[in-house]
């Protein structure tokens, strides 16, 4: 699993704990991933969308610019179900290989 697919994993997993914006979700990664680049990670966020994976919305007022929110659909249920199995797969591959 490429990293790529391991940051969007954890995106989708995020987004199954409940509705976040943009920005906390991508504060949430660095702390995991530092050298992850903000503009990747919305690139993602926004391809979630439009495969139907997460839908966006307008948040309130929240002393500042409106807040971008993402929420996880069905489909995005079942895409991170998907990958939540490939990486299992690949962990007790690399377990059996000896790697931990």
């Amino acid at each position: 699993m490429l990293k790529k697919d391991l940051i969007e994993l954890c995106l989708l997993h995020l987004l199954s704990q409940g509705d976040q914006y943009g920005y906390e979700l991508l504060r949430r990664l660095h702390d995991t991933f530092p050298d992850t680049q903000e503009s990747a990670v919305y690139a993602l966020l926004r391809g979630l969308c439009r495969d139907g994976c997460s839908e966006q919305y307008t948040g309130g007022a929240s002393g500042g610019p409106a807040r971008k929110y993402y929420h996880l659909t069905d489909k995005g249920l079942a895409q991170y179900a998907a990958l939540l199995k490939q990486w299992q797969a690949l962990c007790s591959a690399l377990a059996a290989l000896g790697l931990q």
